[in-house]
Formats: structure tokens, sequence, C-alpha cells
């Protein structure tokens, strides 16, 4: 029986039998092996929102610091009565400075759903196949996760002593929109257990040239995250008295509706430059001799260059790197199929460029639309303001000279996502979070968030390896 104590459930027991990883083989190194074992057992450890348990996939993994040395006031589990398996992870490993604030580590424990008949293999089951393992969440965000565990193991194993303090948050929710979400909580609840100069998360890494590495391909990028859109849902909606579909007339709201998105879908909000895509762009940009090359590079010198904003927005991620975006994603509407609407609504998608607010937002959206019968409202859940952390040197030069190390010749952009991930949350609450290079993927995404996820071996192994040297270089 779990002890709920405002919301955490207490560390010491993981002194229960029942809780205790298998002891390990002594390895002061923290070899493969031990780290395929941590792996394994978190990839094989169902954290999907229907079925699954964050809440002991965290468990096992404090399981595991504990067998390494971490003691009960240095593991903190925690969940809500009110979603006992959408637990968490916090584990403190002490610095030997008094003044230097510490570094948090972060990753998330949930996965997307996978379904074993859609799948060719098990997703829960981890598989290593041509070069490659196999399994939900072998890559988002698993891979991290256990790296980051693995790191303050070996740091136990080797005696080492950082000088700032470490803090792993391994949270739930981050890929469910409605889901209760451990990130926020933490920032919102427990702001000092997190307390950190700055967080190290997912939205980095490297990109092939096709194949993977083991199949002969190449690493052709490696990048830093410095910076996130912010996301949030708007409600489109239009009313109509309706009536009988034998006497139709012009004010209809499914019409209403379907003028209102056209005009939308051909609306571009103006193009935009943080101090990290004008870094990306320019950086980039100079490593390819082809029209976009150019087209980034004299973006970056001028955002007013309309020639070179038509070419960047031939490329879909380009193009949603210049702007806030805004995608119709759901529909709904009527009430019979013999009777006049009475309503119809539509989910609106927005990815806001970092510094704009989601009431500036609102409003620009009842602007394009111009119709009065349409409503626009925010769609819950609000999420906080996209904040961009600074392109710091003492953060940023550790993880390019070990790129240098492990990826020679290999380019080292700073982007911003214009997709989502916890940091946003951190952010909000004076965090900077970065999106850390290392393990790498294919072009095609790997499977994530799809069929059949998968993450090269030889990525997931010489990411470990990075991590580990770049939080040790962070903390000597």
């Amino acid at each position: 029986m779990r002890k709920l104590l405002t919301g955490v459930i207490s560390a010491a027991m993981l002194s229960s039998p029942a809780l205790a990883a298998p002891a390990a083989k002594a390895d002061p190194y923290g070899g493969e092996e031990a780290f395929r074992s941590l792996y394994k057992e978190l990839v094989e450890t169902n954290t999907t929102l229907s079925s699954g348990s964050c809440t002991l996939a965290a468990e096992r993994m404090a399981a595991r610091l504990k067998t390494a040395g971490f003691t009960d006031d240095q593991l903190t589990i925690f969940a809500t009565p009110e979603k006992p398996k959408e637990g968490g992870l916090v584990a403190v490993m002490p610095g030997t400075s008094k003044t230097e604030k510490p570094i948090l580590l972060l990753a998330h424990l949930d996965v997307v759903e996978a379904k074993r008949e859609d799948w060719v293999r098990d997703p829960f089951t981890l598989i290593e196949e041509n070069g490659y393992f196999y399994a939900r969440g072998t890559a988002d965000d698993k891979a991290m996760a256990a790296a980051w565990v693995d790191t303050l193991i070996r740091f136990k194993q080797e005696g080492f002593k950082p000088k700032r303090t470490l803090k792993l948050a391994l949270t739930c929710g981050e890929e469910t929109t409605y889901a209760f979400n451990g990130a926020e909580w933490l920032a919102n609840n427990k702001r000092d257990l997190i307390d950190a100069a700055y967080a190290l998360n997912e939205g980095g890494g490297g990109r092939t040239d096709g194949k993977g590495v083991s199949e002969g391909g190449k690493i052709v990028v490696e990048s830093i995250q410095v910076g996130e859109k912010g996301v949030q849902n708007y409600r489109l909606e239009t009313r109509n008295p309706g009536g009988h579909s034998s006497t139709p007339v012009r004010e209809n709201a499914i019409y209403e509706l379907a003028a209102a998105l056209v005009k939308l879908q051909n609306y571009d909000f103006k193009l935009e430059l943080s101090d990290t895509t004008r870094a990306f762009f320019a950086k980039a940009g100079a490593v390819r001799s082809d029209a976009m090359g150019k087209a980034m590079q004299a973006i970056a010198a001028n955002p007013a260059d309309t020639a070179a904003e038509a070419v960047l927005n031939t490329d879909r991620s380009f193009h949603s790197m210049l702007r806030t975006t805004c995608v119709a994603t759901l529909l709904d509407g009527g009430h019979a199929n013999n009777a006049l609407p009475q309503r119809a609504g539509a989910n609106i998608n927005c990815r806001i460029f970092p510094g704009h607010s989601v009431e500036e937002v609102q409003k620009e959206l009842q602007d394009v639309i111009a119709d009065t019968g349409v409503t626009v409202t925010l769609a819950p859940p609000l999420r906080p303001l996209a904040k961009t952390p600074p392109l710091d040197p003492a953060i940023i030069g550790p993880m390019e000279k070990l790129a240098a190390k492990y990826f020679p010749g290999v380019p080292v952009v700073p982007t911003m996502s214009t997709g989502a991930t916890d940091g946003i949350f951190l952010a909000a609450v004076g965090i900077p979070t970065y999106g850390v290079p290392g393990a790498w993927g294919n072009p095609d995404g790997n499977g994530v968030h799809g069929l059949n996820e998968r993450m090269e071996v030889k990525a997931i192994m010489t990411g470990r390896a990075y991590l580990y040297e770049l939080v040790k270089a962070y903390t000597k």
C-alpha cells in the first residue's frame, strides 16, 4: 500500500523486496551490459495512459538508483491520489559546492499508445534486429530517461563527487494533452525540489542522411534545442436556428464555419526570427550549396527578404520555424441528416512563436476570420507562454566541444522546436531548458508516435556515452 502525503509517495518503500532491482554485477565503469538491462526494464514497462503505469516505471528506476547507493531522502516518488499511475521520480545527487545552483536532468516516462495487432513486433518487448532496437519508447523518450539514470549510477559507482548538485526528474503526461503532467505539477507544486540553474532535456540530437550509421549512412547534423513554440488549441464555433433540410437557407452553420476555415487556410502569420532561429538559418545554410542554403543565409541576414522567404516557405519545417502556425485538426457539426445544422465547430491547433500570448493569437484569428458569427475561444488546457533561453556559451560550449569529439566534422546547430516538450513548464518558472545533442535518428522519424518505433543500437550507445561525458563536464 502506498503512503500518500500531499501527493508525494515516500521513497522508503523502495526497501520493499517487491520493488528492489536485481543486484547488478560489479561494474565500476557502468558497462554496456548494465545499461542494456536498465534500458530493457524501462522500455518493457508499459507506460501508456490507457493501460500502463508511469509510477511503476519510476519505482523501478528508483530501485536501481537505491541499489547503486542513493539514500531514501535522495529519492522522491510522487503521484496524486487522483492519478496514482501517472507519477514520477525526482532523484538528487548532492554536489560539493554551496554556491553553484543545481543542474536538472529531465525526461518523460510516458509513451504514445501502441496496439499489438498493428505492429510487426510486440511493442512492449525490446527486440534487437538488424542493428536497431524495436519497441514503443525506444526513442521517445526512454532512451534519454535510461541514459540519465545510467549516468547517475555510474557516478555513484565511480565515487565521483559533482561540484554542482544533480537532479533527475522522470515525469509522466508529456504525450497526452489532457493527462496529468508531472513536469507541470512539479513546477507549480514542488518548485524547490527541482530548482536548478538550467535543465537538460529531449529535443536535440542528430539526423542521418537517410540510413543508419550501421547501414552505411552518415550523420549530417547534430542539433541543440534552444527554445520551442507554445501550443494552444482554439475552438471555432458557429450557431444557427436550423430547421428542416427540405427548405434550406443561406445562413447555414456549416457553410459559415467552412468559409472561416478557408480564410485561415490561406493566411500566413508574419515572419519572425529569434536569436536561436537566426543562428540556425545562418549556420545550417552555410553548409548547403543549393538555393535553399542561400535563402537560409539571406533570411538570417535580412528577415524582410521576401524572395528568400518564398523559397523557405516551400519547406514545411522552415515555414513553421519562421512564424506562428494554426491549422484545423477536428470538425463537428449538425445533429441530423435531414435537418439544417444548428451548430458547427472546429478545433484549431496553434504552435505559437515564442514571446506571443495565447490571447494575441486569439485576436489575430478573430481578425483573419472577420465574422462576428464565428466565435473563437480558448480550449483548455491553457499552456504557458513560450520563452526562449539564451544561447549561453557556458551551456552551449560543452555540447559543441563534445560533439566535435563524438561527431567530427558534423555541424552543430541551435534549433527551435516547432513541436512541444515539457521544457515549456520549466521555462515558465524560471528554469531555462535545453535539448541536448547525442543520439541520432533517420529523416523518416524512426516510427516515433507511429508503428514499429525503433532506434539504432549504435545511436543509443553513443548517445549514452555522450550524455555521461556532458553531465560530468558541467559538474566538475
